[in-house]
């Protein structure tokens, strides 16, 4: 892990305390909630339907075991609400289900429970609470600051959270280690005087793998490390990928930049965005708007700054090779303690069915051939996805300085992944996460979902995503069954933001609202750009809007469908590429068909 320099936490803990003068004075009076909007944006401070949420960083995703205890620590002292007020977001979600009761002979979707004092792991590998009070923020600010973290620039129109694949530094696949990259551009971005106010967020994702396991071609700024026919390494560029009300993949503005301009071209685009991007409509702000529009004309401009940049200025963020090597030092392989002596519950597994299956699903080859990666399921009945619990976290680091160089890392998919596991430890490793209810051997299949918070948090949603995701997790607990189904992309958004990511699933939920009633479109055909997806695309609708006890009715009916015309070993987004969208269609109807008829 990339080891911060005095600078770095002297950097930090002046922040922490600007914070905490800022919050003070807003208080007392003297700052206007108006005024601290954009200062407690900056740092991480939303205020959601009931309550702040607050955003910490994970620079692609990679943390600490101090760091994961310190997580779980503002988790179960901070993320504490009100009684009144959460009492008062119970009753609201009670009423938002009295709305919609459960017709006769359809599925209930009963929202589970709203939890406090936990943390939630976003699909760009950040970390978020959900109930923490606006007067405990600085105190938890000072918490993070005490170990190298932070909130800035997860928030607000600026360059957020830099995001990678999270078996960067280690994937057998793997051109280039794209974290030092990460980092770099991470440093050149914080606090960019020009780039605090831009048009509208802006996120970067980067990969030095041959296959694409970030998402890179949904991101604005789209990151691929590769060798030209020469073996110089360089990066494939893509520029205005995103989701939203406008799904567009990542158009190539450069199919080979040199490694070390890749900071004097980003600050091109970046230059051309702020200066033509549109700030009078909220919906079209994002660059994609802008490339879409302006096609030729936009990247000529790039480049015609990108040269200045480079003639006039001096091209003055070359990377060196110095700097480059400096920072690659950081992530080198941690010091990892030595295997454990294998035990009679140990050797017992060699012929337990659900552990050679966890190794089948859980378990990733690693570029060092003794070591594996190994994720922890956060996919589980009663907790929303993504959600961890403080004996979870705490469970996470004992894991991470047990078996993998303290060192764990949050998913895409909203799991955590241990990145430097001894084989000869996998069988214990598997026992102590099997207690901690870790180990659901899931990932990759439908219940792996990935899931936004939705309505119960967000007052963005039109409609909540958790209850669905509950409900489609408890339908399909049966590992037999999933596996049967093969590796199934199933992604939730409670609102064309696409914080879940649905236009990216093979199945995809977004939640819209009809007269106050919420109500979701189901796409299929979506794709991230993985191997198993094929290149990154959208999804499409497969009918009207259904009302949320007509969804899982509907899901199981698409697969029902998969699985009776599937060719041998076809996997269902392959199915769903050769079949006719209208017959995606018929089946949806007929599921609400039959649905109607147990109505009568």
């Amino acid at each position: 892990m990339y080891q911060y320099t005095d600078f770095d936490r002297q950097f930090i803990k002046a922040r922490a305390d600007q914070f905490r003068d800022q919050l003070q004075r807003n208080q007392a009076g003297s700052l206007s909630d108006e005024d601290f909007r954009p200062l407690r944006l900056q740092n991480g401070w939303y205020i959601q339907r009931f309550a702040p949420m607050l955003r910490v960083a994970v620079p692609y995703g990679e943390l600490s075991s101090a760091q994961i205890r310190v997580l779980a620590q503002i988790a179960s002292q901070y993320d504490q609400p009100d009684p009144e007020l959460f009492n008062r977001a119970q009753h609201t979600q009670g009423l938002i289900d009295s709305k919609n009761p459960t017709p006769k002979g359809m599925v209930s979707v009963k929202a589970p429970a709203l939890l406090k004092g936990y943390a939630h792991l976003t699909t760009r590998q950040n970390v978020q609470y959900n109930w923490i009070k606006l007067e405990d923020s600085a105190d938890v600010m000072d918490l993070l600051a005490s170990v190298n973290m932070h909130g800035i620039q997860t928030s607000g129109n600026c360059i957020r959270n830099i995001t990678s694949d999270e078996l960067a530094g280690i994937a057998p696949d793997e051109v280039a280690d794209p974290r030092p990259f990460g980092e770099i551009l991470r440093q050149w971005s914080t606090l960019h005087p020009e780039f605090a106010f831009l048009p509208r967020k802006f996120k970067i994702a980067i990969s030095g793998a041959k296959e694409d396991r970030a998402a890179v071609g949904w991101h604005d700024v789209g990151l691929f490390l590769i060798k030209n026919d020469q073996g110089e390494l360089g990066f494939k560029v893509l520029v205005g990928g995103g989701m939203g009300r406008t799904p567009i993949v990542g158009t190539v503005t450069k199919e080979f930049l040199p490694w070390d301009q890749i900071i004097n071209y980003i600050e091109a685009v970046v230059r051309v965005y702020n200066r033509w991007g549109r700030r009078d409509n909220i919906y079209k702000a994002r660059i994609k708007i802008l490339l879409k529009a302006e096609g030729e004309k936009f990247t000529s401009e790039v480049d015609e700054e990108f040269e200045r940049i480079k003639t006039l200025d001096g091209a003055p963020h070359t990377v060196t090779q110095a700097e480059l090597d400096r920072v690659s030092s950081c992530f080198e392989v941690p010091q990892l303690a030595a295997p454990v002596d294998l035990e009679p519950a140990h050797l017992a597994l060699q012929n337990d069915p659900q552990y050679k299956r966890w190794l089948e699903q859980n378990v990733t080859a690693h570029r060092l051939p003794h070591l594996r990666a190994v994720t922890l399921s956060f996919k589980r009945s009663g907790l929303a996805p993504g959600d961890a619990t403080p004996e979870q976290l705490l469970g996470v680091a004992d894991l991470a300085e047990r078996f993998s160089g303290s060192e764990a890392r949050v998913t895409h998919a909203q799991n955590m992944l241990l990145p430097w596991v001894d084989e000869r430890n996998l069988p214990s490793l598997y026992l102590a996460a099997k207690a901690m209810g870790l180990a659901k051997a899931n990932i990759g299949l439908l219940s792996d979902m990935i899931a936004c918070p939705g309505g119960d948090f967000c007052a963005l949603a039109n409609a909540r995503s958790i209850p669905l995701a509950s409900a489609i997790t408890e339908r399909f607990q049966d590992l037999d069954e999933l596996n049967d189904l093969g590796p199934i992309d199933l992604h939730i958004s409670g609102c064309i933001n696409s914080c879940g990511h649905h236009h990216s699933g093979h199945i995809g939920i977004l939640g819209v609202d009809k007269d106050g009633q919420e109500w979701y479109q189901i796409t299929v055909g979506g794709s991230d750009g993985s191997h198993l997806s094929g290149p990154s695309k959208p999804g499409k609708v497969v009918g009207p809007s259904f009302s949320a006890h007509e969804v899982l009715p509907v899901i199981e009916a698409l697969l029902d469908f998969y699985v009776s015309q599937r060719q041998s070993k076809e996997t269902f987004i392959d199915f769903v590429g050769r079949t006719e969208l209208d017959a995606f269609k018929a089946v949806a109807k007929a599921a609400r068909s039959l649905d109607v008829q147990a109505l009568a």
